[in-house]
């Protein structure tokens, strides 16, 4: 950065004001590239100018890439944590340590506040009344979980607006695994013991759980009601097999602990985080954070871990405790403590791992970030040696680290789109995913709307370039994409078309061995091949796949929105926003034919007369066609 440049933001910041508050650095493009939370704005940006040889490399990068820093007042310096995290997740910069993972934790809600409650699988904790477990390590796990509690406490599965249309049981009490309050075959009091029952489950009471059940069994029996005491002894073993499948590692049985522990190097480093509900192991997650090193002097570890916690827990349950690798000092403690407070009302315990029952719980946790650390490494060095052979294959000027694939989609001239998909390191970045309807283009024209496309998306200079566009198609699509570069004035942009080459023995005197995909260049007569399974070929394939994908499935919902809005029109009661909602809920028209009544009733604002409506309706449409 210009000395000059730096004096002028010098002077802006003098007269920032000594309160707290967040503040937004942007670079030349107007992009935000870090976001950060002060006590004392005008002291703690100041420092980012301060000349220091202790000053971290990360920290002169960002400086020398500053064009713009805005601030916003906040009343508190808990409020600005609180606002820094939402402000991280919008902009996503790129010197903040953040989490890249796009996949909200699963965890099994209990709506407590219902009448007759209900297990949810759910990936937002909000303020509703219900209660959250977990978090899990995969939707699966929960999905599982929800269906062992539902057979083994016979807790009702059946969404609120099914429930509320019911005249008599469904097949589910029929077969013994609901007391169907639906219909009131039970009271509310002992539905209520029953969920209290599968509560005590899921807070790690199992002993409690198996002794209630055994009592109920054998009453049961006594009275000659073997059909439910047989019911009773199957939940029993049900429980009793899922206790060998998990091993208690904390004495800690009365509380939920959470224990982060990370491992790195000059390459990255690794956060792992270690979910323990009721001194029982019920999951972990590993964050890898490539820009970070912890190896580094000047990199203050409480900084960057703060800012982990911080994020973190603006998703996740807090837990009762919190065990962590380094002390954070009284003054983060506090305040830690009193953003959890402000987010959920809870105060968790921060532990520095010392005692002996800690220090086990952490040293399983850093053994777990060191081998999960390694095979991101492996992972991630196997992906830049693909974008090595990738740079050197296609002569480009720099590694492609992000690339941008384009692919048209059309059914007979109708609904052209397009999809732009975005690889990072070799990997996706669905938050930066586009999808077009092309407009200025009659009939089935790919090379003209693949114009369009590069135009509208060249036009958008607050994203970052990439260092390689591919277009799904031979020489004409490049032709074409040459063309809208050299418009835009941006011919310095790499671009290659890829596509399909003839099988193996189509022609016998040019077979093709070294690959079925080939790569054209501008200026290159001949094709440019990768060898069959390399990485940098696996590179190129999947991004060309995941573009056609999501071109491919945006064109079916478009067309399958067309459809079901004509079929549907003379249905009464069902408006645009209800069509829109049932093709959301279901994925696709031929999935709604396929749907039972009952499936399309439980929905929101539907009920059994409508979807038999919207069955007839649509298979009338089915029969003309």
């Amino acid at each position: 950065m210009a000395a000059g440049k730096i004096e002028e933001l010098k002077s802006l910041v003098r007269e920032f004001p000594e309160l707290p508050g967040v503040y937004l650095m942007k670079n030349l493009r107007d992009k935000v590239i870090y976001v950060g939370k002060a006590k004392s704005l005008r002291a703690r940006v100041r420092s980012y100018f301060n000349k220091s040889s202790d000053q971290p490399v990360k920290t002169q990068y960002l400086v020398n890439q500053i064009e713009q820093i805005h601030y916003i007042l906040t009343n508190t310096e808990v409020e600005a944590f609180l606002l820094e995290a939402s402000l991280i997740k919008k902009y996503r910069p790129r010197y903040n340590i953040r989490l890249k993972d796009d996949k909200a934790y699963p965890y099994i809600k209990v709506s407590v506040q219902d009448t007759f409650p209900r297990f949810y699988l759910s990936r937002r904790v909000e303020s509703d009344g219900a209660l959250y477990f977990g978090p899990y390590t995969s939707g699966t796990a929960v999905r599982e979980t929800i269906r062992f509690l539902n057979r083994t406490f016979r807790v009702r599965d059946c969404a609120d607006a099914f429930m509320k249309t019911r005249k008599r049981p469904c097949l589910t009490y029929q077969i013994g695994r609901c007391t169907a309050p639906c219909v009131g075959l039970i009271e509310t009091a002992a539905y209520k013991a029953d969920i209290d029952s599968a509560l005590e489950y899921l807070r790690g009471e199992d002993k409690k759980v198996v002794k209630d059940l055994t009592r109920r069994m054998k009453s049961a029996s006594e009275d000659e009601r073997f059909e439910a005491a047989a019911k009773f002894r199957d939940s029993i073993q049900a429980i009793e097999a899922i206790w060998q499948r998990q091993s208690v590692v904390s004495t800690k049985q009365d509380r939920d602990v959470d224990v982060i522990a990370f491992f790195g190097d000059q390459r990255g480093t690794l956060i792992e985080t270690l979910h323990i509900r009721r001194g029982r192991v019920i999951g972990n997650r590993s964050h890898f954070l490539p820009k970070l090193d912890v190896s580094r002097d000047g990199e203050d570890p409480r900084e960057w871990l703060t800012s982990f916690l911080n994020q973190y827990y603006a998703e996740n349950v807090i837990p009762d405790e919190i065990i962590l690798p380094l002390d954070l000092g009284g003054d983060l403690h506090k305040l830690l403590g009193d953003v959890f407070w402000e987010r959920q009302r809870k105060r968790p315990a921060l532990v520095h791992a010392l005692d002996q029952g800690a220090r086990e719980l952490m040293t399983m946790a850093e053994k777990n970030a060191e081998n999960h650390f390694n095979s991101q490494i492996t992972q991630r060095e196997n992906v830049l040696n693909g974008l090595a052979e990738i740079q050197k294959k296609l002569h480009l000027p720099a590694l492609p680290r992000r690339m941008e694939c384009f692919d048209i989609s059309n059914f007979q001239g109708s609904q052209t789109v397009a999809s732009q998909v975005v690889f990072e390191e070799g990997t996706s970045r669905k938050e930066d995913y586009r999808k077009y309807k092309i407009k200025s283009v009659e009939g089935p024209n790919d090379f003209e709307s693949m114009k369009e496309v590069l135009r509208r998306r060249l036009a958008h200079t607050e994203y970052e370039d990439p260092q390689l566009i591919v277009v799904d198609g031979g020489k004409g699509q490049l032709k074409m994409a040459v063309e809208v570069l050299k418009e835009l004035g941006r011919p310095e942009i790499p671009v290659v078309g890829m596509a399909k080459a003839r099988t193996e023995g189509e022609f016998s005197d040019q077979e093709i061995h070294e690959s079925q995909e080939r790569f054209f260049l501008p200026g290159r007569q001949n094709a440019v091949t990768f060898r069959q399974g390399s990485e940098a070929l696996n590179i190129l394939v999947q991004i060309r796949d995941e573009a056609h994908r999501v071109a491919i499935t945006f064109h079916r919902k478009l067309r399958d929105q067309a459809l079901l809005s004509s079929s549907l029109d003379q249905v009464k009661g069902l408006g645009p926003a209800k069509k829109k909602y049932l093709l959301a809920q279901f994925g696709s028209l031929e999935a709604i034919r396929k749907a039972e009544i009952e499936e399309i009733a439980e929905l929101k604002g539907f009920n059994r007369s409508l979807a038999e409506g919207v069955l007839a309706a649509l298979n009338a449409d089915l029969e003309r066609g």
